[in-house]
C-alpha cells in the first residue's frame, strides 16, 4: 500500500516510528515532513498529505501532532479528503467502515507507539461497508462541492 504521513513538531517522534513500522511491512511510505521536533506549523504538512491522497499518489494518508485535532481539520480543508481523528481502535474501525475515511489523524501526545501501530493497522486492514454508508459519503461530497 502507497501511504503518505505528516506531521508537526509534537507528533515527528510517532510519525518516525511508524515510517518504521509500515515500512517493515513492505507499505511504501511518503513522509511529507516535518524534519524534527523544533517548532513547525501543521497545517502544510497535513494538506500536503491529503492532496497526495486525492490525487492518487497515496492510497491512504496518516496526520500526527499533539492531539490530531487541528490536523485533521487541516487534512479535510482538501476537497476529496475524509480525515478521521482515531485516537482509539474503535473510532478507527468506524471510520473506514462507515465514512470511508482516507487520512488517518492521531494524536502524537495521546497515544502511545503500540496503540498506534494497533489504530493504524486496524485502519489499513477494514474495509468500507458502502450500502447505507455510501449514500452518507455521497452526501458529504455533495456538501464538499457547493
Amino acid at each position: 500500500m502507497r501511504i503518505s504521513i505528516g506531521s508537526d513538531h509534537a507528533g515527528f517522534d510517532l510519525k518516525q516510528h511508524l515510517i518504521g513500522f509500515l515500512s517493515a511491512q513492505g507499505h511504501e511510505v511518503r513522509d511529507h515532513g516535518t524534519d524534527s521536533t523544533e517548532s513547525v506549523d501543521y497545517p502544510p504538512f497535513c494538506a500536503d498529505v491529503a492532496r497526495a491522497v486525492v490525487s492518487g499518489d497515496a492510497d491512504v494518508g496518516i496526520v500526527m501532532g499533539g492531539s490530531g485535532q487541528g490536523e485533521q481539520i487541516a487534512a479535510n480543508k482538501v476537497d476529496g479528503c475524509r480525515a478521521a481523528l482515531c485516537n482509539d481502535l474503535y473510532l478507527a474501525r468506524m471510520a473506514r467502515q462507515h465514512n470511508n475515511a482516507n487520512v488517518l489523524s492521531i494524536g502524537g501526545r495521546v497515544v502511545g507507539t503500540g496503540l498506534a501501530e494497533e489504530i493504524v493497522t486496524l485502519f489499513l486492514a477494514t474495509d468500507f461497508e458502502g450500502g447505507r454508508h455510501q449514500r452518507r459519503v455521497d452526501l458529504i461530497t455533495e456538501i464538499e462541492r457547493n
